[in-house]
C-alpha cells in the first residue's frame, strides 16, 4: 500500500502545484477576483488573487478520477462511490459559492446558503453516523429514531459538525497558509488514524492522503508572501473535508477536535464576544488568535507556525490516546487556550503601553 499512498498523495499534489494553481492564478487575474489591501484586517500591501480553492478541489477532484479509472477496487469497503459523489457535490457547490462571493461580495445570507447545501449533499449521498463512542463507556447512540433507514439525530450531528467546521476554517483563514496547512496536518493525522490496527480503514486513509495532497500542493503558493489566496470556497471546501473525513473514518470526532481544537475555541471565543457586543457574528475584525500573535510581535511566519505546532501536537496525540485519554487532552488544551489568550491579551496590553 505504500506505493498506492504515495501515488495518491503526488498526483494531486503535483497537479495542484504545477498545473492547476497558475492556471486559476491565471484566470483570477484576468478576471480580477483580487483581495485588495483596504482594511486593517488585511496582511498584503498589494492586491492578491483568490479562487485559489478551485485548485485544491480539482487537485481532489483528479485524483479520485483517476483512481475510479484506473483502481476502482481500493473504494467501497467504508467509503461507497455515492459517499465520493456527496463529497464531490460538496466541494464543487463551496467552490461554486467561493467563487460568487469573492467575485460580486454575498451579503452574508446568501453565502451561508452553499455550505447548507455542500453539507445536505453530503448526507444524501447516504453519509451517516449511527453512534460514537463515550469516552466514559459504552457508545452514543444516534440511531434510535431513523426516517427511511437513515438515523435522524445521527443526521442532525453530521449537518451540525461538519457546518462547524466548515465556518471554523472560514473564520481561521486570516494568516498566509495558515488553513490549508493547518488542513493538510489534520488530513495526514486522519490518514495515520486510518492506518493504526484498531481502526484499520484502508479506503479512508486513502481518501486523507489525497486530500492531503492536493491541500498541501497549494501551500507553497499560499505561504507568507502568498501569491494567491483560498478564497471563500478554499477555506470553507478545507473545513468541509475535515469534517466528512472525521465522520466518515467511523466517527473520529474527538481526533478533528484535538487537530482543530485551538481555532474551534478561537471561533467560539470571539462569536461570543461579537455576539455580546451586538455585532454580527460575520462581522470582521483583529481579535482573532492569529492577529493576537501577530500584535505582540511575531512575524508572519512565526504566527503561522506557532498554530501549526499546536495542530499537529495536540492531533498526533489523538492517535495515541483512547477515549478517556483524549477528554483529557480535550480538558487540556481548553487549558493552553485560555492561557495562551491570557497571556496575548497582556502582553498586547504591556506592548501598548509601552
Amino acid at each position: 500500500m505504500i506505493q498506492e499512498h504515495l501515488l495518491a498523495f503526488f498526483i494531486p499534489f503535483g497537479l495542484v502545484l504545477f498545473v492547476f494553481t497558475p492556471l486559476v492564478r491565471k484566470f483570477a487575474f484576468r478576471t480580477q477576483v483580487l483581495d485588495q489591501p483596504d482594511s486593517p484586517r488585511k496582511v498584503q500591501s498589494a492586491p492578491v488573487p483568490k479562487l485559489g480553492g478551485w485548485a485544491v478541489f480539482l487537485g481532489f477532484a483528479s485524483v479520485i478520477a483517476v483512481w475510479q479509472i484506473f483502481w476502482p477496487e481500493f473504494f467501497g469497503l467504508f467509503i461507497k462511490n455515492n459517499y465520493l459523489w456527496g463529497i464531490l457535490v460538496g466541494g464543487f457547490i463551496l467552490a461554486l459559492g467561493g467563487y460568487l462571493d469573492d467575485r460580486f461580495v454575498l451579503a452574508p445570507r446568501y453565502q451561508f446558503l452553499f455550505p447548507v447545501l455542500a453539507v445536505v449533499a453530503l448526507i444524501v449521498s447516504g453519509v451517516q453516523l449511527s453512534y460514537i463512542n463515550n469516552p466514559f463507556g459504552g457508545a452514543i447512540l444516534f440511531d434510535t429514531v431513523k426516517i427511511l433507514s437513515y438515523p435522524l439525530f445521527g443526521g442532525i450531528f453530521i449537518f451540525v459538525w461538519v457546518l462547524g467546521m466548515i465556518y471554523t476554517t472560514k473564520f481561521l483563514d486570516g494568516l498566509d497558509g495558515l488553513v490549508s496547512g493547518v488542513a493538510g496536518i489534520g488530513a495526514i493525522v486522519l490518514f495515520l488514524l486510518s492506518q493504526i490496527p484498531q481502526v484499520s480503514q484502508p479506503d479512508t486513509a486513502l481518501l486523507s492522503i489525497m486530500f492531503a495532497g492536493a491541500i498541501l500542493g497549494f501551500l507553497p503558493w499560499n505561504f507568507h508572501p502568498a501569491k494567491i489566496y483560498l478564497g471563500e470556497g478554499g477555506s470553507t471546501f478545507a473545513g468541509f473535508m475535515i469534517g466528512a473525513l472525521a465522520i466518515i473514518s467511523g466517527g473520529k470526532v474527538a481526533t478533528a477536535l484535538l487537530i482543530m481544537g485551538i481555532p474551534i475555541l478561537d471561533v467560539a471565543w470571539v462569536i461570543l464576544r461579537r455576539t455580546m457586543n451586538q455585532f454580527s457574528p460575520f462581522t470582521g475584525d483583529r481579535k482573532h488568535l492569529h492577529f493576537r500573535l501577530l500584535d505582540i510581535g511575531l512575524s508572519h511566519r512565526q504566527a503561522v507556525m506557532v498554530l501549526y505546532f499546536f495542530s499537529a501536537a495536540f492531533g498526533v496525540s489523538g492517535l495515541f490516546l483512547q477515549s478517556a485519554g483524549k477528554v483529557v487532552a480535550l480538558a487540556v488544551l481548553f487549558a493552553v487556550m485560555v492561557l495562551l489568550g491570557g497571556f496575548l491579551v497582556i502582553g498586547y496590553h504591556r506592548k501598548i503601553k509601552n
